[in-house]
């Protein structure tokens, strides 16, 4: 095809073929994509055409070039160009640096300069085509079709152990959201990091929503933008469990504390977006759908939290019937999936057997229906609290799993409902898993003596009932007989 007749992305604007050029220079797969369906004279500014060929030239001999090493090329190999073509690119590079031109819309940017230039290398191949058809070279035109289609596929073939060694010695940042509890931090490394997927797990009423909304707050009032996701109670109700987290205020005493609410929430750094589904209408491609949407609105996630998985609908497996325990494992599986694809971490809770329900510590068995949902992600803790700790404000946590840091431990709580208020305090020498079970086990046995002499008593009390009820019975079977007795008697007389 001519020069002249090749479309530009003109139509795109002189910021979106910045970022496309940047993105090229820091994403590799992306560059090895884009070398094979890119001509540089699709970009419609010179100086981005120059800057891309000197790049794509680099990559020819050398791996691909690092923002310092386009930095040594542009100074030592383009006295082709004029000065104002060279001003140019080093002012290019000099917004990159200062990060004038943003990241946010790198995704699209991808896909949409993709997909243009791939349709480009299609219009060419089917003008290529038209020639061969007068000479029926069928084959011919099916291969230039194919390799047309082919061109710009995904070449990331994986980590080649040899060729990206140096990729094993770049710090990888997990950027951990901190959860505002010193205790977990310390163990944590910071916090759950992105990728991650976290799961509070309680019994019905312990409080493990309260501790979804306790996690999101502190992340909120840290800056960060939360999305919370309720498959339970109402995103109104959710909202006021933030209000009273963050300000303190008693929630019974919200709604007459509307001036100092709204004044706090004003210096609030971060941003929550609260999304409510009906229980088992959502699924976790419900969930990507949404993000999807936020972010065209310009909204970026640092966490999102799921209230709670247990409630969300199974995606389609294929099989007819499905196990409780396979389609529960799969939901944890895509809500971690979500957390690598989005680059953040997941924070979720999942509710205990019954066995759990006036638990000392809930353990890894009391954890209901599925064994799998454990293994996927990369920290469990469980909330435990007797009748005697509610009414006391207090209760236990125990790390179940912990990838990052050690696990096993048992670390007491304040936790106040009232004003969702839940602190982890440093664990004393009753709080090692061993005490506690121990202490556990005692106060089971003190609790089967004393239901096992109360059983005795009750049999006693029946036994005794039923005694003075026989003989009750029994005297009155014999008072009825004398009287019959006597009424014999009386007949007897008065009969001739």
């Amino acid at each position: 095809m001519p020069e002249h007749q090749h479309e530009t992305f003109s139509k795109f604007g002189k910021s979106f073929q910045e970022k496309l050029v940047k993105t090229i220079l820091f994403d590799r797969n992306f560059a090895n994509q884009m070398e094979e369906v890119l001509d540089t004279s699709y970009l419609e500014l010179k100086y981005l055409q120059v800057f891309v060929d000197l790049m794509f030239q680099h990559k020819q001999d050398y791996p691909h070039p690092t923002y310092e090493a386009m930095v040594s090329v542009v100074r030592t190999q383009t006295e082709d160009y004029s000065d104002s073509i060279i001003k140019q690119v080093i002012e290019f590079m000099a917004r990159i640096k200062s990060h004038a031109i943003g990241d946010d819309d790198d995704e699209y940017v991808k896909e949409k300069s993709l997909d243009f230039c791939k349709k480009q290398k299609l219009k060419e191949a089917i003008l290529k085509s038209v020639d061969l058809l007068q000479s029926q070279s069928f084959d011919q035109i099916q291969k230039v079709i194919n390799d047309a289609m082919n061109l710009g596929a995904d070449n990331d073939h994986g980590h080649d152990w040899h060729k990206d060694v140096l990729d094993r010695f770049e710090l990888k940042m997990r950027n951990p959201v901190s959860t505002h509890w010193d205790e977990i931090d310390m163990i944590t490394k910071g916090g759950l990091g992105k990728r991650e997927l976290g799961v509070v797990v309680a019994p019905t009423g312990a409080g493990k929503s309260m501790a979804l909304a306790h996690l999101g707050a502190m992340a909120v009032v840290k800056g960060k933008t939360v999305v919370h996701y309720t498959l339970e109670l109402a995103d109104t109700v959710v909202g006021q469990r933030y209000d009273s987290c963050i300000t303190g205020i008693d929630l019974k005493h919200l709604m007459t504390m509307k001036d100092s609410i709204l004044q706090v929430i004003e210096h609030i750094p971060g941003q929550l977006i609260i999304k409510e589904y009906p229980t088992k209408s959502a699924s976790t491609r419900t969930i990507s759908t949404h993000l999807e949407k936020l972010k065209q609105k310009g909204i970026n996630p640092d966490m999102i939290i799921v209230d709670y998985a247990d409630l969300l609908k199974p995606t389609a497996s294929g099989f007819k019937t499905q196990e409780l325990r396979h389609s529960l494992g799969n939901i944890y599986e895509e809500l971690r999936a979500i957390g690598q694809v989005w680059d953040i971490p997941v924070w979720t809770a999942s509710q205990t057997n019954r066995s759990g329900l006036n638990a000392e510590v809930i353990t890894m068995e009391s954890i209901s229906e599925a064994f799998s949902k454990c293994f996927v992600a990369d920290f469990i803790c469980t909330i435990s609290r007797t009748i005697e700790d509610k009414t006391e404000n207090k209760g236990r946590l125990f790390v179940a799993k912990n990838r990052n840091g050690i696990d096993g431990i048992v670390y007491p709580m304040e936790i106040d409902t009232a004003k969702v208020h839940l602190k982890v305090l440093p664990p004393d020498e009753c709080s090692t898993i061993d005490a506690v079970v121990m202490k556990t086990k005692q106060e089971q046995d003190e609790h089967l003596r004393q239901k096992y002499q109360k059983f005795k008593q009750e049999r006693r009390d029946k036994a005794q009932a039923e005694n003075k009820k026989k003989q009750m019975n029994e005297s009155k079977s014999l008072k009825e007989e004398l009287q019959e007795l006597a009424a014999e008697v009386q007949q007897e007389q008065t009969t001739p």
